[in-house]
């Protein structure tokens, strides 16, 4: 039996990994993970319960007893926390403004990895985006990609996608949330060993797919 076709995409906030890779999983037809979602969605039920998410030893405690289902379609994808549908409360600016001291716990890593590992596991193929997917979850995914863009470019994108807030804030609060997630002590964000670095800076969309999908082929 052989293993599943594993594409991981990895890269800071606002490079453009969730288009891009539900981009190439549909072209590809493929199935996919956005993994920052299950952070988000893990930030979020964290939040509902009043957990304290300063304090890492009740963040790890109260993780355990979190619900997570993650839906693959790239057409459209869904995330459930104990059976509720976050897929918008989850991009609210206290999630945002939370994920990465919850995403920075070891014991939640362990537990989202885990669930990860099994989606990977169960599917035909999949493209799995993320900050530890090519380094961490599935180091040995014959496709690496990691997706950068300039900081101003990245502010842009996410202003964008927030409805045309301040770019300039935006990017102050990427930069911030870059230094959390790349010096954490458990999986930081870097480049895996392997990946294909991709500039999506100066590149659309379909560009950018294409150059994705153009790696995979080459890959066999």
């Amino acid at each position: 039996m052989t293993s599943p076709l594993v594409v991981a995409i990895d890269g800071p906030s606002g490079s453009g990994k969730s288009s891009t890779s539900r981009g190439v999983a549909a072209r590809l037809d493929l199935a996919y993970l956005d993994t920052g979602a299950m952070y988000r969605a893990m930030t979020w039920a964290l939040l509902q319960h009043g957990v304290d998410l300063t304090d890492s030893d009740a963040v790890a405690v109260a993780a355990e007893k979190i619900s997570l289902e993650s839906g693959t379609d790239p057409a459209a994808p869904t995330i459930h926390a104990d059976g509720v549908d976050v897929a918008e409360p989850i991009r609210s600016d206290e999630v945002t403004g939370s994920v990465s001291l919850v995403a920075a716990v070891p014991r939640v890593r362990e537990i989202l990895v885990d669930l990860q590992r099994a989606t990977i596991a169960g599917s035909h193929g999949i493209v799995v985006e993320g900050r530890d997917i090519g380094s961490t979850v599935a180091p040995d995914a014959p496709v690496k990609i990691y997706l950068v863009a300039d900081p101003a470019a990245r502010a842009a994108r996410r202003a964008a996608e927030n409805g045309g807030g301040d770019a300039a804030a935006t990017e102050q609060a990427l930069a911030r949330r870059d230094e959390i997630d790349s010096t954490r002590a458990t999986s930081p964000l870097a480049k895996p060993e392997g990946a294909v670095v991709v500039d999506s800076t100066h590149m659309t969309l379909d560009e950018v797919i294409d150059a994705i999908v153009a790696i995979v082929d080459a890959a066999g």
